[in-house]
């Protein structure tokens, strides 16, 4: 089934001519029709004609020799990339109406690269979240059930919209912005991979900021291959972006297959969490054997201050969330709500425009910004993430990449861990850390649990240095051989 491809085999079928875009791109539109009622994947979809007129063009390159590095394969675009003429929402009834008059870097060289946009797809509030349940557009149904249990499961957050999409069939790849997880979370949870690349790969011009420090944008794909092959098409120097790194791009596709034998793989002891579930630390042992069979070396690190690394972060953010929301007012940005006086327009469209976790945040990082808490709070949280920092760059002297896990459990479900927002924060707990070092960092799904849900193990590789992560991604797909399929697949024609 065309749905069930991943990117590369997509586009190996394309230059075959073993079909066409058009068909490729109908075959997704079909399959969106059929299951986002009931995944909710997707805020808006593309009108078919404008789908369809994409594919064509996708189609007449392909016939002239011309064919691009992504072209007339069907992407899904996190609803937090602004795309010209079509509705951004950033998940949040502040941005319900919001048709920008530009696109955003990211999407701008996907487009250039020849991808196909299905739609815009559905995330937690502002990138606010763990589980995608915060979205103003409603819940994100993940596809994949636990065995004898028809309970309704979180995608992850705040990429949920897209992993599940991915995940469904929905799209052979699509976009995602990672915060503190928030790609390789919901890509673990649906059985994806996820690539957060080094901060400054990818330009964050025209992304809608949630924290401007850590957002990074990365591809969510079916296969290690298709990260690579996705990231060549987005990453690159924009000097739109102050913090754009001008640095080439390699061909990352190239990466996976290499050989992994020699290199050295650290085993961080912090990340053995007290009270980690025995299936995750089963899974994590098997992927180090894995590796150690692949010809890779293991050697044991220390990360000392991981352990700082999530209260660090729920500072950091926040303030900078506090910071780059504080612009819509309904006077400048956002959905005005009108009342009597000038403060009333402030207040009663902060309180209507944003929901609950967002408004939650913004508290939290106007406290620690606020006089006699700055000093206390923001100054030594930054002092803590360059120990961070300093932490990963000392380890990278003795090893090429870590391994861990991606998160501390499979997929929950919706209702479960809710009323506990400490709960649902530690869900960051194994991802947190590479994004407050800035460092790049890949989840790979290796398995499933007894319920049958999906688990993932994390490559952290140095700075700029992601191909060695997506050889050693690569080495460890191959080991685990995972091909399973979500409950919930278009291919099923549900």
């Amino acid at each position: 089934m065309l749905t069930g491809l991943t990117l590369t085999e997509a586009r190996a079928g394309l230059e075959a001519r073993k079909f066409s875009a058009r068909e490729l791109a109908q075959a997704h539109l079909d399959a969106i029709g059929r299951l986002n009622k009931q995944l909710n994947a997707y805020i808006t979809v593309l009108p078919e004609q404008d789908v369809l007129a994409a594919a064509d063009a996708a189609d007449a390159r392909y016939t002239k020799g011309e064919a691009r590095l992504m072209d007339g394969l069907p992407v899904g675009v996190k609803d937090l990339f602004c795309t010209k003429g079509v509705k951004t929402t950033a998940a949040s009834k502040m941005l319900a109406n919001f048709v920008p008059p530009y696109e955003s870097s990211v999407t701008a060289r996907l487009l250039d690269a020849g991808s196909v946009f299905l739609g815009k797809t559905n995330l937690d509030e502002f990138a606010m979240g763990s589980a995608n349940i915060t979205s103003a557009f409603g819940s994100v149904l993940n596809p994949w059930k636990r065995q004898g249990d028809d309970a309704a499961l979180v995608p992850g957050g705040s990429s949920g919209g897209s992993a599940a999409a991915v995940a469904a069939g929905l799209a052979l790849a699509a976009t995602g912005t990672d915060t503190g997880g928030s790609i390789r979370q919901p890509a673990a949870f649906c059985g994806i991979v996820g690539l957060k690349p080094t901060y400054g790969r990818c330009s964050r011009w025209g992304t809608i900021a949630f924290a401007s420090s850590l957002d990074q944008a990365g591809p969510m794909t079916r296969s290690v291959a298709d990260a690579g092959l996705m990231l060549e098409a987005m990453a690159g120097f924009d000097e739109k972006d102050s913090t754009s790194s001008n640095r080439p791009v390699p061909e990352f596709s190239r990466a996976v297959g290499k050989s992994v034998k020699g290199l050295r793989v650290g085993i961080p002891a912090e990340y053995r969490a007290p009270g980690m579930p025995e299936e995750i630390a089963k899974m994590w042992e098997q992927g180090i054997a894995w590796l150690r069979e692949a010809g890779c070396e293991v050697v044991d690190v220390s990360l000392p201050h991981t352990k700082y690394g999530l209260a660090t972060y729920y500072i950091i953010a926040p303030a900078e969330c506090s910071s780059n929301l504080a612009r819509y007012d309904g006077i400048r940005f956002g959905e005005r709500k009108d009342a009597a006086s000038l403060d009333g327009i402030y207040e009663r469209t902060r309180a209507e425009g944003f929901g609950p976790e967002v408004r939650n945040r913004i508290l939290m990082g106007t406290y620690v910004l606020s006089a006699g808490y700055y000093d206390a709070y923001y100054l030594k949280a930054q002092k803590v993430r360059t120990l961070i920092k300093r932490d990963f760059v000392q380890a990278f002297k003795q090893v090429d990449v870590l391994l861990t896990p991606t998160a501390p459990s499979a997929a929950f479900a919706q209702g479960e861990n809710m009323d506990d927002p400490v709960q649902m924060y530690l869900n960051d707990i194994f991802t947190v850390p590479a994004s407050m070092a800035g460092v790049p960092a890949l989840s790979v799904p290796v398995g499933l649990d007894s319920k049958g849900l999906p688990l993932g193990l994390q490559i952290i590789g140095r700075h700029f240095d992601e191909e060695t992560v997506l050889s050693v991604g690569g080495a460890l797909e191959a080991a685990a051989g995972f091909a399973h399929k979500p409950t919930l697949h278009a291919e099923a024609g549900v």
